[in-house]
């Protein structure tokens, strides 16, 4: 498990050739601006690398111990001076070739964050908006991805009516112990992988409303609990409200009032079997 391990040229069942022994990850960094255009950042390679002169993203050779996730961010760091702060990670796609894979870490920013070549391989970084992505001479790896990747940028956030879903999970004796039947689902959704029609590792935004005899629900790592001052309806509807014009959001609750309140501010609905299922 040494630093560079990962260095080297491997073929996959393809036969062709690729740089990372272990697999390979790049960063996908996106901002949506003030109308809900992506921008992302791009790398230009330079003209001695591998597809020099085309633009990608900023990536390279995993080490053997390192996720998609790790590898993705330390190149980040290494190639274009960015560090871990300022984005959140939202999901990975797999290209998978047989035997050797690059993963793209999607990771969604709140600003146009600054970044500059950090090293000799790249001659430029620059936020590229959507439609600009594919004028470009594109690296032949991300060119064939991109055309997936793209409808996966839309940021995507899931809200949990708490106290619904706990009552059609119907543990025993539910009722008598709201706030640790409450507590045990968050963990259990926090433990959760979910599934993507794209991606293959999701990781939305999750706002779990808690009210009531739960509102005193602890944080749990992965979800946003929102504790409910007065009607968690009331406090949901705020939450999707809330959202950006472009933001996907899911409400998971029985409750049809509420779903057709949050119908009208543009968000999707499922009961809870949606979720429960997902639980086993």
């Amino acid at each position: 498990m040494a630093v560079q391990d990962g260095d080297g040229w491997t073929e996959c069942a393809q036969g062709h050739r690729h740089w990372g022994i272990h697999g390979a990850s790049g960063l996908l960094l996106v901002h949506h601006d003030e109308v809900g255009m992506p921008y992302v950042l791009m790398q230009k390679r330079s003209w001695w690398s591998h597809h020099g002169g085309t633009w990608g993203l900023p990536g390279g050779a995993r080490d053997s111990h390192e996720d998609a996730v790790a590898g993705a961010l330390r190149e980040a760091r290494e190639e274009a001076t960015l560090g871990g702060d300022g984005f959140r990670v939202r999901g990975v796609y797999l290209d998978d070739h047989g035997g050797w894979a690059f993963e793209t870490v999607i990771a969604e920013s709140d600003e146009l964050l600054a970044a500059a070549p950090a090293n000799s391989e790249s001659t430029e970084m620059r936020w590229l908006p959507l439609p600009e992505v594919a004028e470009r001479r594109l690296h032949p790896g991300f060119a064939a991805s991109w055309q997936h990747i793209q409808g996966a940028l839309k940021p995507e956030t899931i809200v949990l009516d708490v106290a619904n879903i706990v009552g059609a999970r119907a543990e025993h004796g539910w009722w008598r112990d709201r706030l640790g039947a409450a507590t045990r689902l968050l963990r259990d959704v926090a433990g959760l992988r979910l599934e993507h029609p794209v991606l293959a590792q999701w990781y939305p935004r999750i706002v779990a409303v808690v009210e009531g005899a739960a509102r005193t629900a602890p944080d749990v790592p992965g979800i946003q609990v929102v504790a409910a001052t007065g009607s968690g309806d009331d406090a949901i509807v705020d939450v999707v409200r809330r959202a950006k014009p472009w933001e996907r959001v899911l409400v998971v609750t029985a409750d049809r009032a509420l779903k057709e309140r949050v119908a009208e501010l543009g968000a999707e609905t499922a009961g809870p079997k949606w979720l429960l299922a997902k639980l086993g």
